[in-house]
């Protein structure tokens, strides 16, 4: 296994890091820096399940976390991966030597957690706050984490928890998923969309809780992007764990969500920048 070759600390945090919110008994997230990592399980129960591994070298960080939730010396069963950009697979090379678990992904993902494929370069030039600006110094080249990959089943479940279904979210990555659980309407949006400003440093900072689009710095198809929060909008979800910000439940999650996935060109796309096609501009201008 190996990280990526442009790995480095992100000296970029939030008032909520380092600290995390039980918002079901099973359900656990924890924010490292500026991203969610979010632990499916009863910590009374015996298995228990990742999804995403947080920031650059964060990996002792989220072994001491899960280690309070869990007991010493637990890992868990699988880890599932949103997608794989960098704030998502920080720190999955220290965790897999230290537990050797099998890791879950999409198929489309697989290039870039396998060490044969970087992701487009961060877009600096895009319509966007001081945190989009910065992102050439986002790591963006792949990590390879091939020997313990296994692809999501082709029929939505997910494997080990068969309450949950995975559904495909691409716009932010080509590969990237959503978990939704149906009896409680619980839904971990990865980036699809998210409830900070995540290009506004000032947001960012304070965790303002708000529905919003992807990230506009590291998204390069804004059409399949529309697309994706118009589907998981129509799952109705009652709470949203999304990969940054605070979890939003009830009405002003709803309303937040039914008002970004009908106004999204005006609302989420970015008026230019290198991933902006022609027509996207001229759909955002309407």
């Amino acid at each position: 296994m190996k990280l990526s070759d442009d790995i480095k600390f992100i000296p970029m945090t939030s008032v909520s890091s380092g600290s995390g919110k039980e918002v079901r008994d099973d359900i656990y997230y924890y924010t490292n820096q500026i991203v969610n990592i979010v632990m499916i399980g009863d910590p009374e129960g015996e298995d228990w399940f990742l999804v995403d591994t947080g920031m650059p070298y964060s990996g002792k960080e989220i072994m001491f976390i899960t280690e309070e939730r869990f007991g010493k010396g637990s890992k868990p069963k699988a880890i599932f991966l949103t997608h794989g950009h960098f704030d998502h697979v920080g720190g999955i090379v220290d965790l897999l030597e230290a537990w050797d678990v099998p890791v879950y992904a999409h198929l489309l993902e697989f290039p870039y957690l396998t060490g044969k494929k970087s992701y487009p370069d961060p877009d600096p030039s895009v319509e966007g706050g001081l945190l989009a600006k910065i992102s050439s110094i986002y790591p963006h080249e792949p990590v390879d984490i091939g020997e313990v990959l296994l692809p999501l089943p082709h029929n939505g479940s997910v494997p080990g928890l068969p309450e949950w279904r995975w559904i495909a979210a691409p716009g932010h990555s080509p590969g990237q998923v959503a978990f939704f659980r149906e009896r409680d309407k619980i839904l971990l949006s990865a980036d699809a969309f998210i409830t900070v400003r995540q290009d506004s440093l000032y947001k960012v900072l304070i965790q303002k809780e708000e529905v919003n689009g992807p990230p506009r710095y590291l998204t390069t198809d804004w059409q399949a992007a529309a697309e994706t929060v118009k589907e998981l909008a129509s799952l109705q979800p009652e709470l949203v764990i999304s990969g940054h910000g605070q979890f939003m439940e009830g009405e002003e999650l709803r309303a937040g969500l039914e008002i970004l996935a009908y106004g999204f060109d005006k609302l989420a796309k970015p008026k230019y920048g290198k991933y902006v096609t022609d027509t996207d501009q001229e759909q955002g201008h309407q």
